[in-house]
């Protein structure tokens, strides 16, 4: 149902703006909080100790108030820091000891670390508890595993931004997002002020080109900000696809068509997307994965890592449902 359908001038593309209602919700489960237009219920946060992780607790808490977080860390090889080693190394002559003693100091230091992201996340309204785990490398999938195992709604990860080596070779946040089951919030650091005050309340920009990623995309930003404006972006000449038509009474949202600039397809819809996230102040950009390998989603690029890549705002990738870890 079309209630409104207007034209807006833009300098550097055509737009239509219609705005309409969307139906067929999915359900969202009895144990949610629904609170400053958000409803989650249980989140994974990757947490480092790192600032760029302090920062994703304190954003992703204005985004999802008084949800349930579990704080994960993930005990890597050396199983210590340098100047941690440096003592040992002096103090334990013997191989043996010197490994006894790397692992239960490292362990320590693990615990202390992730007991500083629990008290950060309780002094930000969240219900949260510790999860420390050791891993051998592969700390993306073995954060995406743990968010499987714990049915969480979410896995945040915090993101000090990516260089164009990095980007290339690929991060913890891009296998991640390559791997989960679950939909993986990706928070760029710094957040400048107006960035930072549209997290609580801010719409909601949805990547849409009619394929059923999108459709993914578009029920779960419906299911995690109910009551939030939504907008429903599609980008360039291709898209034939209408946007989803609805009842009255079901939640409002607002579709609207840009054109792509130039360059890789991917790069120019990440670009066209992150620009009208701006003009609207929008709290976040939520883009759909198409599931392909995680070489041609790296090297080759697509909308999703190259939105994760540049945007200026929270980043939540909704995966396939067909995925599977």
């Amino acid at each position: 149902m079309v209630t409104r359908s207007r034209p807006i001038s833009r300098s550097d593309s055509s737009v239509t703006r219609v705005t309409t209602g969307y139906g067929d919700i999915r359900e969202a489960a009895e144990r949610t909080c629904v609170m400053n237009g958000s409803v989650v219920t249980k989140a994974v946060v990757a947490y480092d100790g790192s600032p760029a992780a302090n920062a994703a607790i304190e954003a992703a808490a204005q985004m999802f108030p008084r949800a349930h977080a579990q704080i994960a860390y993930l005990w890597t090889p050396p199983f210590a820091n340098d100047d941690l080693r440096r003592r040992l190394r002096a103090r334990n002559s013997n191989l043996n000891e010197l490994v006894a003693a790397i692992e239960r100091e490292g362990e320590q230091e693990a615990a202390r670390l992730v007991a500083t992201g629990v008290m950060l996340a309780r002094a930000a309204g969240w219900d949260s508890e510790p999860v420390v785990q050791r891993a051998y490398g592969g700390e993306g999938l073995h954060l995406a595993q743990i968010a499987d195992e714990a049915q969480s709604d979410l896995l945040i990860m915090g993101s000090r931004g990516l260089g164009a080596a990095k980007a290339f070779l690929g991060s913890v946040s891009d296998m991640a997002v390559h791997y989960s089951t679950r939909p993986v919030l990706v928070i760029p650091q710094p957040l400048l002020v107006d960035e930072y005050e549209a997290l609580p309340d801010g719409p909601v920009v949805v990547g849409w080109d009619g394929s059923a990623g999108a459709d993914t995309a578009s029920a779960t930003a419906r299911n995690l900000f109910p009551t939030r404006d939504l907008h429903l972006v599609a980008v360039g000449d291709d898209i034939t696809q209408p946007a989803p038509q609805a009842g009255p009474g079901d939640q409002a949202f607002t579709a609207v068509h840009l054109q792509s600039g130039h360059g890789h397809q991917g790069r120019a819809v990440a670009d066209a997307l992150t620009v009208y996230a701006h003009e609207q102040k929008a709290a976040a950009i939520v883009v759909g994965s198409r599931g392909r390998s995680a070489l041609a989603e790296i090297v080759l690029g697509s909308v999703a890592m190259a939105t994760l890549h540049h945007a200026h705002r929270p980043v939540l990738v909704i995966p396939p449902l067909s995925r599977k870890i």
